[in-house]
């Protein structure tokens, strides 16, 4: 019964997983001091490792590139639908992308005015001005609203696409007022880099609760590892759209392309956010608790409140 005390006064602190399937759990006893535990997985249980890597369809050397190490204990369970359904969400980002730069490099020059030092230099000129014009939307999200994104990510990241397709809509009319680049391509990079700082703050909190082992770097890596993989495929797939017929000579058709794979971006990021079930009860949450329990006397349980 003594020993049962013991571990019922030593607190864990810490907890560190290795590949091997080991753990080293740090402990603070009832007399303060620190005691550590090793933990070490029986034959049988990497043997059951060894054959689910086994018949697993994703090879081994693939897995661990592209998901964090101790995959799938080492993350939330709602972490690989997730990365999933943000891949086709990239890919089509990146077409987007690609599409819309078409359009820019044609209204400020490039293509019409080739050769030439004086349009290069104006072309630069253009572009560099219109990034600058866009960077105080960052500075103004990341100053004024910082407070927001810890209690409602899922909500603020939806809103950063939407606010950074407003901004490509600019854009994509600079081809038909070219003599208005620089206030519309400004107007469309500073939406944009609005939409950026929604984005990044919100993609850290959603990072930080995929990372139930404190993994939040490796969890970073990972999704870079998605990222470059998605844009790889993106502009791929933008550059074959351009090489079609008709696209790069009708501005209406490449307009109507871009709008059905932004609204299909959109439809993969709605779909992608929906499958995330965070733990905390925020504001709005709160009010989903609270409304259910004086209606109904009862509390729904986590799968109803997100």
């Amino acid at each position: 019964s003594s020993g049962a005390g013991d571990s019922e006064k030593a607190r864990p602190l810490l907890v560190e997983r290795y590949r091997d399937g080991a753990a080293k759990r740090y402990m603070l006893d009832g007399d303060s001091k620190l005691q550590v535990q090793w933990e070490k997985h029986d034959e049988s249980s990497t043997n059951t490792v060894e054959d689910e890597n086994a018949n697993s369809s994703i090879p081994r050397a693939v897995s661990d590139f592209v998901l964090p190490a101790g995959f799938p204990e080492s993350v939330s369970d709602d972490y690989l639908q997730y990365m999933l359904l943000q891949f086709p969400t990239n890919v089509t980002g990146w077409i987007c992308h690609t599409l819309v730069t078409s359009s820019l490099l044609k209204a400020v020059g490039v293509g019409s005015f080739t050769g030439t030092s004086a349009a290069a230099a104006a072309a630069a000129i253009r572009w560099v001005s219109k990034d600058g014009i866009g960077a105080f939307g960052r500075l103004l999200i990341g100053g004024r609203f910082g407070t927001l994104f810890d209690d409602d990510p899922k909500k603020w990241r939806m809103y950063a696409d939407f606010i950074g397709s407003a901004g490509s809509i600019f854009d994509l009319t600079t081809p038909l007022y070219p003599g208005y680049f620089l206030p519309l391509a400004s107007l469309g990079n500073l939406a944009k880099a609005v939409g950026r700082g929604f984005r990044d703050p919100s993609n850290r909190v959603i990072q930080n609760h995929f990372a139930k082992s404190g993994n939040l770097g490796e969890i970073a890596a990972k999704e870079e590892v998605w990222e470059v993989g998605a844009q790889l495929v993106g502009l791929s797939i933008g550059v074959l759209i351009l090489d079609t017929p008709g696209i790069q000579s009708s501005y209406l058709t490449l307009t109507l392309t871009w709008l059905g794979v932004r609204l299909l971006h959109l439809w993969f990021r709605y779909q992608s956010l929906v499958v995330l079930k965070f733990r905390t009860v925020n504001l709005k949450r709160a009010r989903i608790l609270v409304r259910s329990h004086v209606a109904n006397h009862t509390v729904p349980g986590l799968c109803c409140l997100q």
